[in-house]
C-alpha cells in the first residue's frame, strides 16, 4: 500500500500484465480476426501516458455516458474498454478502444506502411498504428486544436515513425500513402484525401449525418497492374472511382470543415430509410465516384454530397 493515499502499490509488471490482459480481451471484443499484429501493438502501448493525469474520468459504454472517477490513481482503470474523458466540456475523450481495434483489423495495416491519421487527439491511437506500422513505416497524425497537437507530439515522442502536425487534416498534404484513417464525422472526403492515395490505398472515414450518427466508409483506390483488365470504364473515370463498401455502424465527433448541413440531412434520411431505421451498419453500396453524378447515373445513387457520390449495390 501507499501509506499517503492508501492505494495499492502498482509495479511495472502489474501495469504490463494489465495492458496484455486488455489486449486479448480487444481480441475477442473487437474482435480482431484478420491482424494480430493489432493485438501486440495494443498491448505495447501505454495507454496512460496519453490521458493526463489521474485519476481518470471513465466512461462506460452505457447510457447515460456520465463520467464518473476511477476508483483510484492506478493505470489498471483504463485497461479497460472504455472511454476515458479528454475534455469534458466539449465532450471529447480518448475513444473506445474496442472500435479503432476493429476498424483497423477492416485496413490493410502492414509493417512499412504510410498512414494519414486525419484528427489525432492526444495520440494514442496514433502510436498503437505506429506500432503496427513498425520503424520502417510513417504515421502523420493531424490534429486542427493546436493544444491536442501540442500534447500529442510530447506523447508521441518515443515512436520516431511519427510527425504530429497542428493543422486541418482536410488540406494538409502528407504526400502518398497506403490508408487515410478520419478520426470524425464527415458528410463527404477532402479531395486530398483520395488524391494521395496510392494504387490499393484504403480511405476510413465515418460518413455521419446531421444527428452525428452513421457508418464507417471504406474506400479502396484500384490497383494500376490491374486497370488494364477494366474495359467497363475509360481510363479518365476510372481514376474517379472507387471500390466502397461499409464497415459498421458509428457515432462521433464531427469534422471540423467536413460538414455540409444539407448533405448531413440528406444522409440521415437515407439512414432511417434502411430496415426502417434499425439498420445493422450494412451500407447497399458497391463503389465511391468523385464528382457529382451526371443524368445517366442518378438511379444509381444511394447517397451524394459535396464532390462525390456513392453508387448503390446492383439488384439493390
Amino acid at each position: 500500500m501507499d501509506e499517503t493515499n492508501d492505494v495499492p502499490i502498482e509495479t511495472p509488471a502489474d501495469i504490463a500484465a494489465a495492458r496484455r490482459w486488455y489486449a486479448e480481451d480487444l481480441r475477442l471484443r473487437a474482435p480482431i480476426r484478420r491482424n494480430p499484429a493489432i493485438v501486440e501493438a495494443f498491448a505495447a502501448v501505454p495507454r496512460e501516458r496519453f490521458l493526463g493525469e489521474p485519476p481518470w474520468r471513465i466512461i462506460a459504454d452505457v447510457l447515460p455516458r456520465a463520467p464518473a472517477a476511477a476508483p483510484d490513481r492506478r493505470a489498471r482503470w483504463v485497461y479497460h474498454d472504455v472511454l476515458v474523458a479528454i475534455d469534458p466540456a466539449r465532450n471529447l475523450n480518448n475513444g473506445m478502444p474496442s472500435l479503432w481495434a476493429r476498424i483497423f483489423d477492416h485496413l490493410a495495416l502492414r509493417p512499412g506502411g504510410r498512414v494519414l491519421q486525419v484528427g489525432a487527439g492526444t495520440g494514442y491511437y496514433t502510436a498503437v498504428l505506429a506500432e503496427i506500422v513498425g520503424a520502417g513505416g510513417r504515421v502523420t497524425a493531424v490534429e486542427i486544436d493546436d493544444e491536442l497537437a501540442s500534447r500529442a507530439r510530447a506523447n508521441l515522442a518515443p515512436w520516431p515513425q511519427v510527425e504530429v502536425v497542428a493543422g486541418d487534416g482536410r488540406t494538409h498534404d502528407a504526400g502518398e500513402v497506403d490508408t487515410v484513417i478520419v478520426c470524425a464525422g464527415a458528410t463527404h472526403p477532402a479531395p486530398r484525401w483520395l488524391d494521395r492515395l496510392a494504387p490499393g490505398g484504403e480511405l476510413m472515414l465515418p460518413l455521419t449525418g446531421a444527428n452525428r450518427w452513421g457508418f464507417l466508409l471504406r474506400a479502396t483506390r484500384g490497383r494500376r497492374q490491374d486497370d488494364a483488365g477494366r474495359i467497363v470504364l475509360p481510363r479518365a473515370r476510372r481514376a474517379n472511382q472507387f471500390d466502397a463498401d461499409s464497415i459498421g455502424r458509428v457515432g462521433i465527433f464531427p469534422c471540423a470543415g467536413g460538414r455540409d448541413e444539407a448533405a448531413g440531412e440528406r444522409l440521415r434520411l437515407a439512414l432511417d430509410a434502411l430496415a426502417g431505421g434499425g439498420w445493422s451498419g450494412e451500407i447497399p453500396i458497391e463503389a465511391l465516384h468523385r464528382g457529382d453524378p451526371d443524368a445517366d447515373a442518378m438511379d444509381r445513387v444511394w447517397y451524394h454530397g459535396p464532390g462525390f457520390w456513392l453508387e448503390r449495390k446492383k439488384g439493390e
